[in-house]
C-alpha cells in the first residue's frame, strides 16, 4: 500500500505531535499522584488507601470505557471523539483541582479524566496506524507515541512531586488542563480525519454497560482483597458472571447479523491475543512499580513529593533510552525477541532493585533497579502495539485498537490494584517485606509476559531485506 498524505518529515512531525502529547498526558495522569499519596490524603482528610482507590479507579474507567470509545470513533470519527475527549477530560482535571473531598475527586479524576481518556486514546492509535502504513513508518510513529506513553508514566511522579512541592498537588491537575489546552491549538492546524464518519454505523449499548460493568466489578473485587475476603469473593464472581453474559450476548448479535461491541473475531487470531497479554503484563508492572515505590518512599522512609519524583527519573531515564532507539531496534531484531528481552530485563530490574534496597538504607539504591525497570518497558512497549494493530485490516482498527487500549490500561488499574492490596493486606511479617514481595508479584507477572511474548510467531525485522 502506498504511504499517505502524511510524507514530508515537518508534516509528520505536525500530525505525530498532538498525538504524542494526548498518549503523554493521560499515562501521566496514571502516575503523577503516586508522589502526592501523603500531601492529598491530609488534605482530603482520607486515607492513602482512599487515595489508592481513586488512582485505581481512573485506570479502571479508562480500561473499562475503552471499548466503546474505539467503536464510537467509526460512528462519529476519530477526530471528533480525539476533541470531545480532551474537553471532559479538561473539565475534569479542573474539577479535581477544586475538589474538597475525596467524592469529587473521583468524580473529577477517577471519572471524567477516566471516560475523556477512554474518547481520545483509541483515535491516537487508529490515526497513527491509518496514517502510517509502511512497517518502518509505523513503528517510528508508534515509537514516539508510546514513548510519549512511557515518558508520561515515568515523568509523572517527577513532573507532579515538583508541581506539588513548589505549588500544591492541585496545581498538578491545573498543568494537565494547560496541557490539553495545547493539544486542542495543534489537533485544529495539523490534524485531519483519513476517513469520513459514518452515523448510521451500530453501537452496541447493552454490550457497552456489560463490558464496563463487569470489569469494574472484577478490579474492585482485588481492591476489597485487603479488608473483606468475602466481599472480594462475591465482587470477583459477580464481575466474572457479568462478563460471560457480555460474551454471550456478543455471540448472540452476531447470530441474528447485528454488530456488536466487541467482535469475536478479534480473539480468533492468535498473534493479537499473545500481543494483547504482553500489553497487559507490561503496564501492570510498570504501574505497579510506580506505586509501590512511591509509596515506600513516601510512607516507609517520609520522603515528600520532589524527593520522590527525583527518585522515579531513573526510570525515566531508562524509558527514554529504549523509546529513542525504538525504530533501530525494529529493523534489527524481530518483535517477538524485542518483547522477551523486554520482560526479561524488567524482571531483572526488580531483581536488582529489590536486593539494593536490602543492603543500602539510601533511596538512590532504588535508582538502578528503576533505571533498568524503565530500559525493559520501554524496550518491549512499540513492538507489542505493532503485533497487536498490524494484526487487523483498517476496518477493524477502531474495535482492536479500543480492545488493545482496554487492556493496556485494565493492566494499569490491576497493577495499582493488586500491589496495592499486598501492601495493605500485610502478608509479610513485616512492613519492608510487604513491599518487596509486592514487588515479587509484579516480577512473576513479568515471567507470563515472557512465556507469552516467546509464543509468538517469528517475523521479519522491519529493516530486513525481502526475498525476490
Amino acid at each position: 500500500m502506498a504511504e499517505p498524505a502524511v510524507t514530508g518529515a515537518s508534516v509528520a512531525r505536525g500530525v505525530l505531535l498532538p498525538l504524542a502529547l494526548a498518549q503523554f498526558i493521560c499515562s501521566f495522569a496514571g502516575s503523577n499522584m503516586n508522589v502526592m499519596i501523603n500531601d492529598m490524603s491530609r488534605d482530603l482528610n482520607t486515607t492513602v488507601h482512599g487515595i489508592q482507590v481513586a488512582i485505581t479507579a481512573f485506570l479502571l474507567v479508562m480500561a473499562a470505557f475503552m471499548i466503546p470509545g474505539g467503536k464510537l470513533t467509526d460512528r462519529y470519527g476519530r477526530k471528533r471523539c480525539f476533541n470531545v475527549g480532551l474537553v471532559v477530560y479538561a473539565v475534569g482535571a479542573l474539577i479535581s483541582a477544586a475538589s474538597p473531598g475525596l467524592g469529587i475527586l473521583i468524580l473529577g479524576n477517577s471519572l471524567l479524566e477516566g471516560i475523556g481518556t477512554a474518547l481520545l486514546i483509541p483515535p491516537v492509535y487508529i490515526l497513527a496506524t491509518m496514517l502510517f502504513t509502511q512497517v518502518t513508518s509505523r513503528a517510528r510513529a508508534f515509537g514516539a507515541i508510546n514513548a510519549a506513553a512511557g515518558i508520561g508514566a515515568a515523568t509523572g511522579p517527577l513532573i507532579g512531586g515538583l508541581i506539588a512541592t513548589a505549588i500544591s498537588w492541585r496545581a498538578a491537575f491545573v498543568f494537565q488542563a494547560l496541557v490539553i489546552g495545547v493539544i486542542v491549538l495543534l489537533s485544529r492546524r495539523s490534524l485531519e480525519d483519513p476517513l469520513p464518519a459514518d452515523p448510521t454505523r451500530h453501537f452496541d449499548v447493552r454490550g457497552a454497560i456489560l463490558s464496563a460493568v463487569g470489569l469494574i466489578l472484577l478490579v474492585m473485587g482485588i481492591l476489597a482483597a485487603s479488608t473483606n475476603l468475602l466481599l472480594m469473593l462475591a465482587l470477583i464472581v459477580a464481575g466474572g458472571l457479568v462478563l460471560v453474559w457480555f460474551f454471550a450476548w456478543v455471540r448472540a448479535e452476531e447470530r441474528t447479523g447485528q454488530e456488536p461491541l466487541l467482535s469475536t473475531r478479534l480473539f480468533r487470531n492468535r498473534t493479537s491475543n499473545l500481543g494483547l497479554v504482553t500489553q497487559n503484563a507490561q503496564w501492570l508492572m510498570l504501574m505497579g512499580t510506580s506505586f509501590v515505590v512511591a509509596a515506600f518512599l513516601q510512607v516507609a522512609r517520609g520522603y515528600n513529593p520532589i524527593q520522590t519524583g527525583v527518585i522515579f527519573t531513573a526510570a525515566t531515564v531508562g524509558v527514554l533510552l529504549a523509546s529513542f532507539a525504538a525504530q533501530r531496534l525494529a529493523q534489527r531484531y524481530e518483535q517477538r525477541t524485542l518483547i522477551v528481552t523486554g520482560f526479561v530485563v524488567t524482571c531483572f530490574g526488580i531483581g536488582l532493585l529489590i536486593a539494593l534496597v536490602r543492603v543500602s538504607p539510601s533511596a538512590w539504591a532504588l535508582a538502578p533497579g528503576l533505571f533498568v525497570i524503565g530500559l525493559g518497558v520501554g524496550i518491549m512497549i512499540t513492538p507489542s502495539v505493532n503485533v497487536v494493530q498490524s494484526a487487523f485490516p483498517e476496518a477493524q482498527q477502531g474495535e482492536i485498537s479500543g480492545l488493545s487500549r482496554s487492556v493496556s490500561n485494565l493492566g494499569s488499574s490491576l497493577g495499582t490494584a493488586i500491589a496495592g492490596t499486598v501492601l495493605v493486606a500485610g502478608l509479610a511479617a513485616t512492613p519492608g517485606r510487604n513491599y518487596a514481595l509486592a514487588m515479587i508479584v509484579l516480577a512473576v507477572v513479568g515471567i507470563i509476559g515472557a512465556v507469552a511474548g516467546a509464543m509468538l510467531p517469528a517475523n521479519r525485522p522491519a529493516g530486513a531485506p525481502t526475498s525476490a
